[in-house]
């Protein structure tokens, strides 16, 4: 398969991700919510987040911004709904790590559809609106650990 042609698999997927978001809304159940901007674009999120027995229970999202940032969030969540909070620390420290620093970081390949994403370090503008969300849910991780 040539590079054109992977590249237009990449921009598809962020696309598809983008229109048709996954886990769009809010959660009457969350215990953690983070509102937060990327002043750069104007991109916006409010993540509702319900942690219950060191899980992420369920996730949703809601905001405006940019095809990059509502796929990011879109990705994200698939991959860390249900999962151990441990282990969604372990992968928003995979992602950033691969937007910020290394695309070619140890366990990118477990980031699921998010791992496309490390296509846009070719794009240093596009960083903050692909991490966004990532931030997001740090935050409301963190927030959630001072209040045990």
């Amino acid at each position: 398969m040539n590079l054109g042609h992977l590249s237009d698999l990449y921009r598809q997927l962020i696309l598809d991700h983008a229109q048709h978001p996954h886990h769009r809304g809010q959660l009457a159940t969350a215990n953690q919510t983070v509102n937060l901007n990327n002043p750069t674009c104007g991109d916006v999120i409010e993540l509702s987040v319900e942690l219950k027995n060191d899980r992420v229970a369920d996730i949703a999202f809601n905001g405006d911004g940019c095809s990059i940032s509502q796929a990011s969030a879109s990705m994200m969540t698939d991959l860390v709904k249900g999962q151990p909070i441990a282990q969604v620390r372990a992968e928003i420290a995979t992602f950033l790590e691969m937007l910020m620093n290394d695309p070619e970081v140890e366990g990118a390949d477990e980031l699921g559809d998010a791992a496309i994403l490390a296509t846009v370090v070719k794009f240093p503008a596009r960083i903050k609106c692909a991490t966004l969300a990532w931030k997001a849910l740090e935050q409301a991780l963190g927030e959630a650990q001072q209040h045990e």
